[in-house]
């Protein structure tokens, strides 16, 4: 293939050195393992380059799950409780995994159907924005469940940029409204 993609045909080897010399390209073997291999005439150094940024603009768009932790008592109290639920649903929101601890004191680990009512109450409100990936289980002296998000963190952070941009829109009006405003206001009323 020549510099601007166009097909050169079967050409030997000493024949294609010798035009990607005259261009000042060089000659990469694209397909080595077809018959004829495949080469191709570029500027071996951009190509690299290129390819360097790609990879750096992909590592920048990835993004990552984290796992937060919320923990709770046994005898939380119901604002309490309608606090932490706000935070696990931001979390959820946000594409993040939750840990919800519930930490048993004393006697209360005698009741660890206490514990297991507590979490399906939690998961049953959230179950909106996640679901249950691993059912409450016993872990020492605490009762573990993790709940997952629905929406991944890439699509939570897309549909979050949607909220901003619309209600950006809504407060702020565009230059031309705020100028049709002010030019109805600064008009006199004929009454």
């Amino acid at each position: 293939m020549g510099a601007a993609g166009e097909q050169i045909g079967v050409v030997r080897i000493e024949d294609a050195l010798r035009m990607a010399q005259e261009q000042d390209l060089d000659l990469v073997e694209v397909a080595p393992n077809s018959k004829p291999p495949v080469a191709k005439l570029m500027d071996f150094g951009k190509f690299k380059y290129e390819a360097a940024q790609k990879v750096r603009e992909a590592r920048k768009n990835q993004v990552n799950t984290v796992l937060k932790t919320v923990r709770f008592g046994l005898k939380i109290d119901a604002h309490d409780y309608g606090t932490k639920r706000g935070q696990i649903e931001k979390f959820l929101k946000a594409g993040d995994k939750v840990k919800v601890i519930v930490v048993f004191r004393g006697r209360e680990q005698s009741r660890p159907e206490m514990g297991i009512k507590l979490l399906h109450k939690l998961a049953e409100e959230v179950n909106e924005w996640g679901s249950v990936e691993s059912n409450p289980s016993i872990d020492g002296r605490n009762m573990v469940m993790v709940i997952g998000p629905l929406k991944n963190k890439a699509e939570a952070k897309a549909d979050a940029k949607r909220a901003a941009d619309k209600a950006g829109s809504k407060e702020a009006p565009s230059a031309a409204e705020a100028e049709s405003q002010t030019k109805e206001s600064a008009a006199p009323s004929a009454e």
